[in-house]
């Protein structure tokens, strides 16, 4: 098995991890634990997974089952305590580590820990799952698709008006699900960013130029810029991207009556994020793309990120999804605050390290 204490998802990983041994000893734990726990992995290394959680509910019993049938388990709404701490409210998920027999990964979500991450112990957690499927099916289904698209094209070239608006439903429908497969594949596929020195005003004109005769034709953009702040440090062909499905999405939510969008810049010195390894990065850049449309819907406003989740009519869900990804691959952060008639994406961003210097 992989040293994970290398790999970027493990150490990454918001919630409290655990990697359990066949005898129910501790094998590792992520940064996320270690802050959990209230110690070091060099302390719990070796040491009974009993001596350093107390959880109100049978776990010997869920290790077996989890060991003999290979499958994950799932265990909702249990106290669990460290000793040092007062117990918390959790729910916990049990799964087995392929091709090392008998070790299973112990993950537990605190109810205290932002809402988005209880939300991936519930029913929605396989509507998320469910892209990995889609990710590797998307290429094969799009060539026979190609093949159907093909034969009602030739077929409507012999056929009456009437019978040939049905072959050209055929070709407009298995367009538009090529289109969502390509959204799939650029969802998995992103390749990793290329930072470097990156004047947002400079990609965010980019941007505009692009969508007022495109995308946002329609829309009345409005440019409200800091012109002092300093360049970014970021992937640019990424952020441009960014920008691009921010102000599309914006667009469609307007509709054909069209609306206001505004691009603002500022400059905010408080705001931080905290790295899995303890560090802080700083964040001061940000960029706001504002629209006046009719917001999302409160129900799923929470959950707006998570993939396949959408407020629009026949939407994938996709792309906001995509959106949150390149920005949490570039250590930036986004959020979101929509009523009806003001919706903000805001996306907080680094600058350029002291120490950066340019290859030749």
């Amino acid at each position: 098995m992989e040293d994970l204490s290398k790999n970027s998802v493990w150490t990454s990983l918001p919630l409290p991890g655990f990697i359990i041994d066949a005898e129910d000893r501790i094998e590792t734990i992520n940064p996320a634990a270690e802050q959990f726990t209230n110690t070091s992995l060099r302390a719990v290394r070796g040491e009974p997974i009993w001596d350093k959680l107390a959880v109100d509910a049978p776990l010997d019993d869920a290790f077996s089952r989890v060991r003999s049938n290979l499958a994950e388990l799932y265990i909702n709404d249990v106290d669990v305590s460290t000793g040092s701490n007062p117990p918390d409210l959790c729910n916990i998920q049990i799964a087995p580590l392929a091709g090392s027999e008998g070790k299973v990964m112990l993950l537990i979500a605190p109810r205290k820990i932002a809402g988005r991450l209880n939300r991936a112990f519930s029913p929605k957690s396989a509507a998320k799952s469910a892209i990995g499927m889609a990710e590797m099916l998307a290429h094969e289904i799009k060539n026979p698709l190609a093949g159907i698209t093909g034969a009602a094209q030739l077929l409507s070239m012999n056929l009456t008006p009437e019978d040939r608006e049905l072959t050209d439903l055929i070709v407009a429908e298995s367009r538009r699900i090529v289109t969502l497969l390509e959204q799939v594949e650029q969802f998995g596929n992103l390749r990793p960013p290329e930072r470097k020195p990156v004047n947002l005003h400079d990609l965010l004109d980019r941007a505009r130029k692009s969508a007022m005769v495109g995308i946002a034709a329609n829309m009345e953009i409005v440019e409200d810029y800091d012109p002092s702040l300093p360049p970014t440090f970021w992937d640019g062909d990424q952020l441009l991207q960014v920008f691009l499905n921010l102000i599309k999405n914006a667009a469609e939510a307007a509709g054909k009556q069209g609306g206001k969008l505004t691009l603002r810049t500022f400059y905010d010195r408080t705001l931080r994020m905290r790295r899995a390894d303890g560090s802080q990065s700083y964040l001061p850049l940000q960029v706001e793309v504002m629209d006046d449309g009719p917001g999302i819907p409160p129900e799923i406003v929470g959950e707006i990120f998570d993939p396949f989740v959408s407020g629009k009519e026949n939407g994938t869900g996709l792309g906001l999804a995509l959106v949150s990804k390149i920005i949490t691959e570039n250590d930036g952060m986004i959020a979101v605050d929509s009523v009806p008639g003001r919706t903000v994406f805001r996306i907080s961003l680094p600058v350029v390290p002291k120490d950066y210097k340019e290859e030749a």
